[in-house]
């Protein structure tokens, strides 16, 4: 098996999520005179690609060393949702299980596609990347339970939904956005789909049910959409550590990683060398074409059920 990268670049241009420390490197000793070239970095754990641990939230769970291997690397499977929310909407179990088969136990990594506004991107957009990408409600959070999944993993700043976290009240314009959005399409005001109760309940109604997510995933995340493969994280085995900066990796046989790596030879680029999320429209379209023929055969399954009830 060979790996797809997940992970953004890191660099001291990469935004930690709003008040953490960025990634801050300077050189403490150099080739001239001491012999070797050396650097000395200072960060927070929530920059870049990283994955919440448990006691980010949870002071009895486990700290990032306690992750067992089999835990950080499973099955799993990465939905495009980029066709179904824009800016400030709430995604659904619902929106996932019409695009891919979501099993018991597994990984689960969603693609809304803000990473397309990432740094590391030509439409760099660190704000709508940060404050405005779409997110769920407790729905989807209970539903995650119920399915047992092991971690989850997101493309943008939050595996929570931005205006259900403290960034609701830093950023009062776009709040001011976001609630007019919820009364246009939702018919209720902010504050009464997001309450107080449910107060960032990805991290706090989750990570005591050891079910810990990935942030600000990207890389070729656009070569598998709506795609089943092996996944895995790779945190430092960082004792009494609440979280941590990860590489994260897809893993698909040999032949697979051949063809994809045609595709990624035909796909415009970063500067970094990743695909080009918004530059790439036909791997999206293939992504849909697999997530209508899903849907297609879950209709199928389901009227065979039904007919045989009868």
């Amino acid at each position: 098996m060979l790996p797809i990268d997940l992970s953004i670049p890191l660099g001291i241009g990469t935004p930690a999520w709003p008040t953490y420390e960025p990634l801050q490197m300077k050189y403490f000793k150099r080739l001239a005179p001491n012999g070797a070239n050396g650097q000395l970095l200072t960060h927070s754990n929530h920059v870049g690609t990283h994955l919440d641990g448990e006691i980010h939230f949870y002071s009895p769970g486990r700290d990032i060393a306690q992750l067992p291997l089999d835990y950080l690397m499973h099955e799993g499977v990465i939905v495009d949702l980029s066709d179904a929310v824009g800016d400030y909407d709430i995604y659904t179990s619902k929106m996932v299980e019409d695009r891919v088969e979501v099993k018991e136990g597994d990984i689960l990594i969603i693609h809304t596609g803000y990473h397309h506004n990432g740094w590391d991107q030509p439409t760099a957009d660190e704000v709508t990347y940060m404050v405005k990408h779409p997110g769920p409600d407790r729905e989807f959070a209970e539903w995650a339970k119920a399915k047992k999944l092991r971690w989850i993993g997101v493309d943008c700043g939050s595996a929570d939904h931005p205006m259900n976290t403290t960034i609701r009240t830093w950023m009062p314009r776009q709040a001011k956005e976001a609630d007019a959005h919820f009364r246009k399409k939702y018919k209720k005001p902010l504050e009464e789909v997001f309450t107080d109760d449910k107060y960032q309940l990805m991290h706090l109604e989750m990570f005591n049910h050891q079910i810990v997510h990935a942030e600000c995933m990207g890389g070729d995340i656009d070569l598998l959409l709506n795609q089943r493969c092996v996944i895995g994280a790779f945190p430092w085995r960082l004792v009494d550590g609440e979280s941590c900066i990860s590489r994260i990796l897809a893993f698909v046989d040999d032949d697979r990683h051949a063809k994809l790596m045609a595709k990624k030879s035909k796909a415009k680029l970063t500067k970094h060398g990743d695909v080009s999320g918004s530059e790439n429209d036909w791997l999206h379209e293939e992504g849909r074409k697999l997530a209508a023929k899903h849907k297609k055969a879950k209709k199928s399954k389901k009227a065979g059920r039904t007919k045989k009830r009868k």
